[in-house]
């Protein structure tokens, strides 16, 4: 289940509905991500949860938001796709972030939010704020995408059990 709650937010759609709108970005809706979400998906809800961290925080809601939905733009199926350079985790941000310095101009923040969205399982390490978040919402996205349909069976179970107990109530 996709929330698409960021598509009623008129600030964070001005920030990347060019992006969004780019064949290139378009395109990461035909890769899977983690098991049952697309890139696109993935990617456009690490951009917006991040984005809204980074508004909490007075932080710059323009580097995060854009950087977030473009730090997965590579084409590839990680989990086939070898390297002999290194793991996926080493090699995606740099394919990233070469995708996205042709797709648009990247501030230095961008640069380091796209390159070092991995700073947990590389050496990299975030030199803003908003790199940090991006890579933590980044792990946590990963979880929820992976998760979500034992999420949604849980869901399901339990609404059944709710409504299996108000029966018996009104009995």
């Amino acid at each position: 289940m996709k929330n698409n709650n960021w598509r009623q937010d008129s600030e964070y759609v001005a920030l990347v509905s060019d992006l969004l709108a780019t064949p290139e970005v378009q395109k990461l809706a035909d890769y899977t991500q983690h098991h049952h979400s697309t890139r696109l998906d993935h990617s456009i809800a690490v951009s917006y949860e991040s984005y809204l961290i980074a508004k909490k925080y007075g932080l710059n809601v323009r580097a995060t938001a854009r950087a977030g939905l473009l730090h997965d733009l590579f084409y590839y199926d990680w989990r086939t796709t070898k390297f002999n350079l290194g793991s996926h985790a080493f090699i995606h941000p740099r394919v990233a972030l070469r995708n996205a310095e042709k797709l648009t101009e990247l501030s230095p923040m961008e640069k380091d939010i796209i390159l070092k969205h991995m700073w947990g399982a590389t050496a990299a390490i975030p030199k803003y704020r908003e790199s940090l978040i991006v890579g933590l919402v980044d792990d946590v996205q990963a979880v929820t995408d992976f998760f979500m349909p034992l999420q949604q069976r849980f869901a399901t179970w339990r609404r059944k059990q709710l409504s299996r107990v108000l029966n018996q109530i009104e009995k």
